[in-house]
């Protein structure tokens, strides 16, 4: 997609240093992913201790192995 906006030169220059990108579409497809994955981050956030009835989930723990002798 083509599209024709204006960005302050200074803003988009820290934009491109911060992000290591080497070109300018880079820097607009790193900054709009970075945009989804907070907006994922805070609905997931959101969901954390919504369920009132929610029980415990028992963690499997393996025994330990058992050290051998060395002789």
């Amino acid at each position: 997609m083509k599209l024709t906006i204006e960005l302050d030169d200074q803003f988009f220059q820290q934009a491109k240093e911060a992000s290591g990108a080497l070109t300018d579409a880079e820097v607009i497809h790193q900054g709009l992913q970075a945009l989804i994955r907070h907006q994922a981050y805070q609905q997931l956030a959101a969901l954390r201790g919504s369920e009132k009835h929610a029980r415990d989930v028992p963690r499997r723990r393996e025994k330990p192995a058992r050290k051998r002798k060395v002789a």
